[in-house]
């Protein structure tokens, strides 16, 4: 297998000034408050939107005790490189296996995510004897941040010229010199994942997803009861939790607005997926510690990257970005009972070569931060099997 070192990253990819981080905590102190509505009743604080005690405490904690330049230092210590891929400068993490010679993986995060939150599965994959698990399953794991994203510039066109898949092949073939390699994702890197498996069977050995596409074409009478059942959930989701998406699509920049100028109100838009979407029985703490929650909301807030992480949504909803239909590589599923739906295996064969399908017992659709030892250990057992 040819590999080529990454290139170097010869200052920290993050290096916030002083005053906007002064202008944060001004913004934070003078937030003006939401006016608030009668109670429903105790169990029903999150039941229309973000709880507004909860919101409050964070806000607070967020002004005058959280530590930024320590979440900033943590940042840059991680092992960077930057590459320009097509006109767009793209940041990604290398860890490279403990074992010589063992293949790489691309993960690839999604929203309201970035980098950040795959680092824990990136380690137990590179280095899975410092958790218990077999040297020789250890893999060079890239962690590209998407364009747009924090620690990743938007694309200068759009559409853009250049899908995101494509920069992720120039950037495992041409910059890394990988031959063949393995991708995964979740949300967004799902479809990332998907893309590079279909574009590239003569170089991505498999994919290891955490959602699928849905089937271009559907015939009504050929559907399972489960089947039917999924759709059915879908819908169900859609109508009580999509109104983010649909906003995202269709409006974006009239959101972006508001959600760059408040602090508050970023936060607000943000928490509330993390606690709906994750395995947390309705509490946030269960599953996101003070620290994660408002580092991974400075880095929304600090790069300006709310605006464009939207871009994804608005250009798929316009049909700028090239369609899923048939991927015959290798695939691999893993389901989570408390991710945003449950597709039946059958339902991700209609579009995928599945050879592997795992229903997790806990976590939800953020697995990697949720649990990574669980995904890890599937994600390894799948790259084993088909070496």
């Amino acid at each position: 297998m040819n590999q080529r070192r990454s290139d170097s990253q010869d200052r920290p990819v993050l290096s916030v000034p002083e005053q906007d981080v002064e202008d944060l905590r001004a913004r934070l102190e003078r937030t003006r408050w939401a006016t608030p509505w009668p109670s429903q009743g105790p169990g029903t604080e999150w039941s229309a939107g973000t709880d507004p005690a909860e919101l409050r405490r964070l806000v607070r904690h967020w002004a005058r005790g959280y530590d930024w330049r320590a979440a900033e230092a943590a940042i840059n210590s991680l092992p960077w490189s930057s590459a320009a891929l097509a006109g767009t400068a793209v940041s990604y993490l290398r860890y490279d296996a403990e074992t010589s010679g063992r293949p790489p993986l691309v993960l690839t995060h999604g929203w309201p995510s970035t980098a950040l939150e795959l680092v824990p599965l990136a380690l137990r994959l590179a280095h899975p004897s410092s958790h218990g698990g077999e040297p020789d399953h250890a893999f060079t794991v890239i962690i590209p941040a998407l364009p747009g994203f924090p620690l990743s510039p938007q694309r200068p066109l759009l559409p853009p010229d250049v899908p995101t898949h494509e920069l992720w092949h120039m950037l495992m073939t041409e910059r890394l010199g990988f031959d063949r390699y393995g991708a995964h994702g979740g949300d967004l890197g799902a479809g990332v994942s998907s893309l590079l498996g279909q574009t590239h069977p003569e170089a991505v050995t498999g994919i290891h997803l955490l959602a699928v596409a849905s089937p271009p074409d559907v015939d009504e009478a050929t559907l399972t009861p489960d089947e039917r059942r999924h759709r059915e959930d879908l819908a169900a989701w859609s109508a009580a939790e999509g109104g983010y998406q649909h906003q995202q699509m269709t409006r974006p920049l009239t959101l972006a607005q508001g959600l760059s100028d408040s602090p508050s109100g970023l936060l607000s838009w943000l928490v509330e997926k993390w606690r709906a979407w994750s395995d947390s029985g309705g509490v946030l703490s269960s599953r996101f510690s003070d620290a994660d929650i408002l580092t991974w909301t400075s880095l929304y807030w600090f790069t300006g990257a709310i605006s464009t992480s939207f871009r994804p949504y608005y250009e798929h909803h316009h049909r700028m970005r090239a369609p899923i239909e048939r991927v015959e590589v290798p695939t691999a599923l893993a389901v989570f009972p408390r991710d945003l739906v449950q597709p039946p295996r059958s339902w991700a064969e209609r579009t995928y070569h599945i050879t592997r399908y795992t229903t997790m017992p806990r976590g939800g659709h953020f697995a990697a931060h949720e649990e990574p030892a669980l995904l890890a250990e599937d994600i390894a057992d799948f790259f084993h099997d088909l070496r």
